[in-house]
Parts: structure tokens; C-alpha cells; sequence
């Protein structure tokens, strides 16, 4: 079962909140990469809580039938990119959110709406 990308981005999004990371944003890069769809960027407040969040990140996108492809960083370095093919994963401590800034080097690709379709109506 392969789920969309859009399906994708809110599914890691959803896990994301859950364990209770802060700024999520879901941008579409589809205008700047050829392999990739969309990025979700999230702060957690520590290396533990970015564990946390990545753990369910992969425990959903596994359940939903996205493979990943790779997965970069640690969490006590600041920063873990989780590569699902067409969407990548950013789990951020604050500290690294705010130093490399990824909200404005893409500041010109548009942000997906993360409401539940229902809700954006």
C-alpha cells in the first residue's frame, strides 16, 4: 500500500504532534528537487523528546507502507533527516532550527496546509 505524498506529510506531521514537537511546517519543494516532494520541519525540545518523535515518525510511515530510504544525524547533534522518498523529515532542536534557518532558504516554495482537509473548509 503506498499512501501520497500529501497523505505522507500529514501522517509524519500527526506523529510528530503527538509526541509534541512545536513549529511543524510542511513545505513543497517540488519547484526545487526532482526527488522529493515535500519537507516537514520540527523543533523538539530536547535530544530525548527528538528521539521520541522520530521513533513515531518511522513507527507510522512503516504502518502506512512508506520505506525509508535513510536516515542522517543523531539526536543529541540538533539535527535528524528521516528520507521517505518523496517526503523528508526534519527533527530539530531549537538551537539548530534557528541557526540554519530552513523555513528561509525555502522561503519561495509554498507551505502545505497541515489542517485535516475537513477542518481547512
Amino acid at each position: 500500500m503506498q499512501v501520497s505524498t500529501e497523505e505522507s506529510v500529514r501522517l509524519a506531521a500527526a506523529a510528530a504532534a503527538d509526541k509534541l514537537a512545536d513549529d511543524i511546517v510542511a513545505v513543497d519543494v517540488t519547484s526545487v528537487f526532482a526527488l522529493v516532494d515535500a519537507f516537514v520541519l520540527c523543533t523538539a525540545n530536547n535530544p530525548r523528546q527528538a528521539d521520541a518523535v522520530i521513533n513515531e515518525v518511522e513507527h507510522r510511515m512503516r504502518a502506512a507502507g512508506a520505506k525509508r530510504l535513510t536516515r542522517e544525524g543523531d539526536p543529541s547533534s540538533g539535527w535528524v533527516l528521516i528520507d521517505f522518498g518523496d517526503v523528508v523529515v526534519h527533527v530539530l532542536l531549537p538551537e539548530q532550527r534557528a541557526e540554519y534557518g530552513l523555513e528561509r532558504l525555502w522561503r519561495d516554495c509554498p507551505t502545505i496546509d497541515l489542517r485535516r482537509p475537513e477542518a481547512a473548509s
